[in-house]
C-alpha cells in the first residue's frame, strides 16, 4: 500500500504545480466493467478433462470513484482514484467457478479535446489488488497472484454535456504471465488441481460521470449569489 499512497501523492501533487491551468474540475464516476483474460489448465480432474485448458468468460463487474481534471486549452491531465469489483467465469466440467478480483486503481491520464464535447485520452494506471479468489479454492487458503507488475495502460474517449458525461475506455494489464498451481477443493467442479497459467484481467470500462465543481463556473455562480455548482 505504501507504493499506492506514493503514486497518489505524485499524481495529486502535480496539481499544485499546475497553477496556470485554464480550468480545474472534479467529480464522481461509476459504472460497469467487462473483463477478458484468465487461463487455467487442469492437472488432475475427471478423465476426460485432465490436461484441458479453460479460458475465463468475462462477467459484468462494477466500479466507483473520484476524478479531477486540469485543462490547458485543448489538452488536459486527469488523475483518478477508482475501486473496482471484477468477475470472470471458468466453465469447468461439472459446474462453473467465479474468479473474482477487487482492485484499487489510480489512473493518470493525458487527453485532448478533438471536437466540442468529445475528448480522447490515454495513460498509465497504478493498481493495488485488494483481494482475489477462485471459487472452490477458499479452504486451501491460497493466494492468487493477479499481477506481478502494478501498472496497466488505458486508452479511451469521453463525451460531456454540462455536468454529466459518458466515458468508455480499454484497460490492458502490463504484467507478465505467471504460472501458479491451485487446488480446487472437492470434485464438484470436475477439476481438482490446475495450473493458473494467466491470472491477468483486461477490461472494457464504461462510466457515467458527474462534475461537482469547476473553476470556470464557480465565479459565475458566486456572482449570482449562490454557493452550489448546479
Amino acid at each position: 500500500m505504501n507504493k499506492l499512497f506514493l503514486f497518489v501523492l505524485i499524481c495529486f501533487g502535480s496539481l499544485q504545480t499546475a497553477v496556470h491551468a485554464q480550468e480545474f474540475s472534479f467529480g464522481l464516476k461509476g459504472g460497469i466493467n467487462l473483463t477478458s483474460g484468465g487461463t487455467l489448465t487442469g492437472i488432475r480432474s475427471t478423465p476426460i478433462y485432465t490436461g484441458a485448458t479453460f479460458n475465463a468468460e468475462g462477467e459484468i463487474g462494477f466500479h466507483g470513484g473520484l476524478w479531477t481534471q486540469l485543462s490547458f486549452g485543448k489538452f488536459f491531465i486527469r488523475p483518478e482514484v477508482v475501486y473496482s469489483k471484477l468477475e470472470s467465469r471458468f466453465d469447468f466440467p461439472n459446474r462453473p467457478a467465479i474468479y473474482a478480483v477487487d482492485e484499487l486503481s489510480v489512473p493518470f491520464l493525458v487527453g485532448y479535446n478533438i471536437w466540442g464535447p468529445i475528448d480522447i485520452y490515454g495513460g498509465l494506471t497504478y493498481k493495488n489488488i485488494v483481494d482475489a479468489s477462485l471459487e472452490g479454492t477458499e479452504l486451501a487458503d491460497q493466494l492468487i497472484v493477479v499481477q506481478n507488475f502494478p501498472l496497466s495502460a488505458q486508452v479511451g474517449a469521453k463525451v460531456e454535456f454540462g455536468s454529466f458525461g459518458l466515458d468508455v475506455r480499454y484497460d490492458h494489464s502490463l504484467a507478465n504471465e505467471e504460472n501458479q498451481e491451485v487446488d480446487i477443493i472437492n470434485s464438484v467442479y470436475g477439476v481438482n488441481k490446475a495450473n493458473f497459467e494467466d491470472a491477468r484481467l483486461n477490461q472494457i470500462i464504461v462510466s457515467l460521470t458527474i462534475k461537482l465543481w469547476d473553476s470556470e463556473n464557480a465565479g459565475k455562480r458566486r456572482r449570482r449569489g449562490g454557493n452550489c455548482y448546479f
